[in-house]
């Protein structure tokens, strides 16, 4: 039998998780040490200044730290998910390896909904902005995955926006490192329960993808998908 996790252990992966995360963010960004040691030492600085003016060192101190430790946590997080993005962009599936693992709870994603065999993709999220579908791949053919799907899904949702766009650096495209911050920015105009009804509608449709061997986050470069039938 497996054994039981314990605090004790869970502690030591997340400091691996961690220890992990900077070497591979280090690896894309290698002025990250200094840049949040530096926002650390800046944040700390300036709360002791205030302390040392106002009369209580030690408690803007102590409080200097905490906020020190939560700015560089922030700082990190930012640059590490820069360094990611950076890291996959480009690859075929990078699009779903953000909207699956950076979107948050808000959004409820299905990766490769719609796929050919010139390894083109079609991911779809569901949230209180309605229905966003991404696009990966050839643009022309990508339009036409993209019109398909939408035809599919008006036989069954019809009172829910849909948003669409294509990855890509060209004109009318969506950058992938804006992906995240265009969908945050969609109005939230569908209330929570009709989030709920739209997905269980569109679940009810199947998942293309449920028995086809697919590895989880961004496809290497030269890899290929499965032919789809």
């Amino acid at each position: 039998m497996a054994r039981k996790a314990t605090p004790e252990t869970e502690k030591q992966g997340r400091l691996q998780q961690i220890v992990l995360s900077y070497k591979m963010t280090r690896e894309a960004d290698p002025k990250v040490g200094l840049v949040v040691a530096g926002v650390g030492i800046v944040t700390l600085g300036v709360l002791l200044a205030v302390g040392f003016a106002i009369g209580h060192p030690v408690y803007l101190g102590i409080l200097g730290v905490l906020l020190a430790f939560l700015a560089m946590a922030i700082v990190f997080g930012q640059r590490a998910q820069r360094a990611y993005q950076n890291k996959i962009e480009g690859q075929r599936g990078a699009a779903a390896a953000i909207m699956e693992g950076q979107m948050g709870r808000q959004w409820t994603t299905t990766t490769a909904v719609a796929f050919n065999r010139d390894e083109d993709m079609v991911h779809r999220a569901i949230g209180k902005a309605g229905i966003v579908l991404i696009g990966e791949g050839n643009p022309g053919r990508v339009k036409a995955l993209l019109a398909a799907e939408k035809r599919k899904m008006a036989r069954i949702v019809t009172d829910v926006p849909v948003h669409d766009f294509i990855i890509g650096n060209g004109e009318g495209q969506l950058p992938l490192k804006k992906l995240r911050t265009t969908l945050a920015k969609l109005p939230r105009v569908v209330p929570g329960d009709k989030v709920t009804t739209t997905t269980d509608r569109l679940r009810a449709m199947g998942d293309p993808m449920k028995n086809m061997p697919i590895p989880k986050g961004p496809l290497p470069k030269g890899a290929r998908m499965p032919k789809g039938r």
